[in-house]
């Protein structure tokens, strides 16, 4: 067994080969999709697929779009810095499963949008649209260049990959595939992204139970150095991860990312039926199960192997998203192929992501800005459509190139992004539940909400968590044949530590220990709290308005209920209606006749005058 202090291996001849293999077939794939399409491309061909999509393919883009790079290489390290209590958020996968299937996509689907920020002009009007899509453009754009740059630059450090090089490249290969093929090839890349990143991740596990004589092994190590601690019921909000923490917190936080982000939703919409569009999320729950076991075993694995000398107290890696890279290299380094299968693994949650923003970024820019506002033939939108997914690829990597320099800022940027998922979340339940809440309740509820997860996420980064509500697991160097002069002592350590950290005041105020230690994950339900709560008061003292408001803007028993297997067609029912009672000025969603696949057969598709609720 390797002990840390020796050199680990560099990339080798057949490790670039396997690495640009992967790339090359990405591209195949986007332009076989461009060829095949040629003649019949319109632009909701381009963004929706032709709305003729098969469940298993967009469940698989599903999973691989949540599977970035920070997933590779993040959470393996987690696990073996905290335990394997992270598998609780399969408990989490599955509830925000259900909740997707069965209230967000009977509403997006029967409305026949393209971006989910149309069902905010529907139900409130143009300023609600527009400030979801502004928001939900800047936060996208700043996430994806750091997932573009945050794993480039842990694989750069370990393998000696070119950083620069490769944040080109696959910033290009992105684009390139996006603005040719459009969504089809974007998600049948996922698809075969996906086999790659399970491969990576089974590589990790199969040496390691081959390393140790059995994963029995494996186990009793990890049982004994504390890291099996699935069930914690400690009922304290300010805990990092316990079972409350992860269930209820995790599940509102993948709510917002799966209810309402548009890079999720729409491949769902993208599906021939609503019964194929919930599959492919019940598949995708199963995907996620999948991904969580193989990640938590490849940190079990990590840990049983250096649970007796850890690299970062032994000073061979400085930070903790270098663990599984360095592990790669250190056991996978001497078979040929194998470590660029795993840089192949990490740079396909890479492609992955960044495909689906590309393509999410250019359809609500082309839905909610342009549509509303110009009139441009079908022609016209499918040539804009590329061009700006060749635009935000550009962008996307300038970012990624810019995210070089912010050092400690990326931290609070990630935190950003995390806390807007709740606000937005909170917007468009404030909608679907409650009849009675008009705009300016749901603004208002949005800003403040917005303002107080602001607030507690950077005040957590400035002052982070005592180690007593983290519960940063032990780790030894007992069994490192030299002496460490400088040990590490036990602190928070962050899944993403490679950037400058911020460092912590010499002052230290009462509330860092209270407000600013919340759970990152409360910070989602506490925002779609505050949007509710504020957003009713709000509307109540404002007085209601005379805007009718269509029931199928609402969350009913029948969008429950209402399984789509043995339906009629139509289930995009005249969303025309919807929009003339609502804002006549807001832009539908385009009737598509690719949907003739059976649906069920509700009422309210029988029948085209349905209730209305006055405010």
């Amino acid at each position: 067994m390797s002990i840390p202090g020796r050199p680990v291996a560099q990339f080798a001849a057949w490790d670039y080969v396997v690495f640009i293999l992967m790339l090359l077939v990405s591209v195949v794939i986007g332009v076989y999709h461009a060829i095949k399409a040629r003649r019949q491309q319109s632009n909701q061909q381009f963004l929706l697929g032709g709305r003729n999509m098969r469940a298993l393919p967009v469940a698989m883009s599903l999973t691989a779009s949540f599977m970035s790079a920070v997933t590779v290489i993040g959470t393996p390290s987690e696990v073996y810095h905290y335990g394997a209590i992270f598998l609780v958020f399969c408990i989490s996968y599955t509830i925000v499963a259900i909740a997707s299937a069965e209230i967000f996509l009977p509403i997006f689907y029967r409305l026949n949008i393209t971006s989910t920020y149309e069902y905010l002009g529907l139900r409130y009007n143009k300023a609600a649209r527009y400030i979801g899509t502004f928001l939900y453009i800047i936060l996208t754009v700043l996430y994806t260049g750091i997932v573009i740059y945050a794993p480039a630059l842990a694989l750069n450090q370990i393998t000696g990959f070119n950083l620069w090089g490769v944040l080109v490249a696959t910033g290009l290969v992105c684009t390139f595939y996006c603005t040719l093929g459009g969504l089809k090839a974007v998600v049948w890349t996922d698809v075969f992204q996906m086999l790659i990143m399970i491969s990576g991740f089974l590589a990790v596990i199969i040496r390691g139970s081959v390393v140790q004589g059995g994963f029995q092994r494996i186990w009793n190590i990890s049982r004994e150095g504390g890291r099996l601690n699935f069930w914690d019921f400690d009922p304290d909000p300010l805990r990092r991860h316990t079972f409350w923490t992860i269930v209820v917190g995790g599940s509102f936080m993948w709510t917002a990312i799966y209810g309402i982000n548009q890079s999720q939703v729409q491949r769902y919409l993208a599906c021939r039926s609503m019964f194929e569009g919930k599959l492919s999320l019940y598949l995708n729950m199963v995907g996620l199960w999948l991904t969580a076991v193989c990640a938590v075993l490849s940190g079990l694995t990590m840990y049983s192997i250096y649970y007796q000398c850890d690299p970062i107290t032994a000073k061979q890696v400085s930070a903790a998203d270098q663990l599984l890279p360095y592990l790669v290299m250190d056991f996978l380094g001497d078979y040929p192929g194998v470590p660029g299968l795993f840089v192949a693994a990490a740079y396909s949650g890479t492609l992955s992501t960044v495909s689906s923003s590309i393509n999410a970024l250019a359809a609500v820019t082309v839905e909610d800005i342009l549509k509303p506002n110009f009139t441009l033939s079908e022609k016209k939108l499918t040539w804009i459509t590329k061009g700006l997914s060749l635009m935000f690829g550009v962008i996307c990597i300038g970012m990624a190139a810019l995210s070089s320099l912010m050092g400690g800022v990326l931290q609070a940027a990630l935190t950003i992004f995390g806390v807007i998922g709740g606000p937005l979340l909170g917007f468009f339940l404030l909608g679907m539940i409650f009849p009675c809440a008009n705009s300016t309740g749901a603004i208002s509820g949005l800003v403040v909400s917005f303002v107080v997860t602001l607030w507690a996420g950077i005040g957590g980064q400035v002052y982070p968590p005592l180690a007593e509500k983290t519960r940063l697991l032990p780790v030894s160097t007992e069994g490192c044949l030299y002496n460490i002069t400088e040990p590490t002592g036990t602190a928070t350590v962050s899944t993403w530590t490679t950037m400058s950290q911020v460092t912590e005041p010499d002052f230290r105020p009462g509330i860092a220990n209270t407000w600013y230690s919340l759970s990152y994950l409360y910070l989602s339900p506490l925002a779609t709290l505050i949007v509710l709560i504020i957003g009713l008061i709000v509307s109540f003292l404002t007085g209601k308005s005379k805007q009718e408001v269509d029931e199928r803007l609402l969350i009913t028993r029948k969008s429950l209920v209402c399984f789509s297997y043995f339906a009629k067609e139509d289930d995009h029912s005249e969303v025309k209606d919807v929009t003339e009672k609502t804002h006549k000025a807001e832009d539908k969603g385009q009737e598509n006749p690719a949907f003739s696949h059976p649906e069920v057969n509700c009422s309210e598709k029988q029948n085209p005058i349905l209730s209305t609720t006055y405010l």
